[in-house]
């Protein structure tokens, strides 16, 4: 199977040299040589095989939120999930809630609805700009709680078909678990619980309220860096003299060190080199090598 055979199958949802770096949320980047909009499960069926068949990596974009994409072009297929993927329904198990989520939903859109039926112990993640996809792979988290807390399985579609995991499987560590790009995660199953929907809408607003009041806005990828353990990567920034600096098109907040911001029409490079430079200042500094939560495209070695 090839390229070709993808592009002539797939018509109208794939997109041939397709703009991928500005679709994520550093607004920065190059392209990948074809964009796939999978938008049903006969779309998966159908494309599935040759998408995983035709040699090319796949990189999959769900908002984008913690992706770096190079400048330039990049010999690779990027996969965005759509339409039925975005659903989520839930029913009541022996007690519990068990919630299925599409891989494409927003994680804050998933958490609002979830807390305005009276379904908690999700609300954490209206603070996670990402999707139940992306985020079951890094098992996402803040404010207390991460993916690992509520996930019952995950199914994902691979060169070998469909597979379902389950939360031993999977491997949760701190952000991490063991899926790779070799799984394409299609769905996720939460176990979560009843409560009282104020209290949880409540939370939200106190997490949002949070957010606005501790992170920066514009073009950033969220945290840059892992914490280290007993401590947190802002600090080590900031006391490394790294909070402001500037490379090109690309700063470290002023308000949050762990955040990168780049500006309207800049580089995806200089971003990269901003990041790499402060990983270097901070061990130099504190002897602490910073790990970079960030997934890159058409960069070398990961920071």
């Amino acid at each position: 199977m090839t390229l070709r055979a993808l592009i002539d199958l797939g018509g109208g949802r794939v997109e041939e040299h397709a703009a991928f770096g500005t679709r994520t949320t550093y607004r920065v980047g190059g392209m990948v040589r074809a964009l796939v909009t999978l938008s049903t499960h006969r779309d998966l069926d159908e494309l599935g095989p040759v998408l995983f068949g035709c040699g090319l990596p796949l990189v999959v974009l769900g908002n984008g939120s913690n992706l770096l994409v190079a400048d330039g072009e990049h010999e690779a297929i990027g996969v965005h999930l759509a339409g039925e993927f975005g659903e989520m329904q839930w029913s009541e198990v022996r007690g519990a809630v068990v919630v299925e989520a599409g891989a494409g939903l927003d994680l804050p859109v998933g958490a609002r609805r979830l807390a305005n039926e009276g379904i908690v112990g999700f609300e954490w993640a209206v603070g996670v700009p990402g999707t139940f996809g992306g985020a079951v792979v890094m098992n996402a988290g803040g404010h207390g709680s991460d993916m690992a807390a509520s996930v019952s399985q995950a199914r994902t579609f691979c060169a070998n078909g469909t597979r379902e995991w389950s939360a031993v499987e999977l491997a949760f560590g701190y952000r991490s678990s063991a899926l790779d790009r070799s799984q394409l995660v299609t769905r996720v199953t939460l176990r979560l619980a009843r409560g009282d929907a104020a209290e949880a809408r409540e939370r939200i607003k106190e997490i949002v309220r949070w957010r606005r009041e501790h992170q920066p806005g514009g073009a950033n990828g969220g945290s840059v860096f892992r914490n280290p353990v007993g401590d947190h990567a802002g600090r080590l920034i900031e006391v490394s003299g790294c909070k402001g600096l500037r490379m090109g098109s690309a700063a470290v907040s002023d308000k949050h060190a762990n955040f990168i911001i780049a500006d309207p029409g800049g580089s995806a490079n200089d971003v990269y080199e901003l990041l790499v430079a402060v990983r270097e200042r901070v061990l130099e500094a504190t002897g602490i090598l910073l790990v970079s939560e960030h997934r890159f495209l058409g960069f070398g070695e990961k920071p």
